[in-house]
């Protein structure tokens, strides 16, 4: 179940959220996270249980700048981002990976704040040595409806 988290609304609707500058990343997450039900987390500390990916070759990823389109066929607004790589070579972790995390980067994980949470798009799976691919849906990474 892909979402955006609670908090992260908030800030869109306060207009606290201009993705056209904000450092947006990504983090990997394996199978015994709680980033897929605590939709009410308000920094990525206030993760339950984060459960990053811990197969050597990975590492966090910046995602680029933002592409703003507003989609009057389908009625919202589409954030969308060039396609990502976790890491060029990047081994089997202790569980498979299930999702990853968008998030703003602000400093620390006490202060970065999680945007959403998206398990599809091939999840879950286990590192294999090879690069972790994202592509990003030709419709936005996140929509605003």
């Amino acid at each position: 179940m892909s979402f955006v988290y609670t908090p992260a609304k908030q800030k869109i609707a306060k207009g606290d959220a201009d993705f056209d500058t904000l450092d947006v990343r990504c983090i990997l997450v394996m199978s015994n996270t709680t980033a897929d039900t605590d939709q009410d987390a308000a920094t990525i500390s206030a993760i339950g249980t984060l459960d990053e990916y811990d197969g050597s070759g990975y590492a966090r990823v910046d995602i680029g700048a933002s592409t703003i389109t507003q989609d009057d066929a389908n009625n919202r607004s589409e954030i969308d981002y060039p396609d990502f790589t976790f890491g060029a070579t990047v081994a089997a972790g202790t569980r498979q990976a299930v999702g990853f995390v968008i998030y703003v980067e602000v400093g620390t994980d006490a202060q970065d704040w999680p945007v959403a949470y998206v398990d599809t798009g091939g999840f879950p799976f286990a590192g294999n040595g090879g690069a972790i691919n994202v592509t990003v849906n030709a419709e936005g990474l996140l929509q605003i409806t």
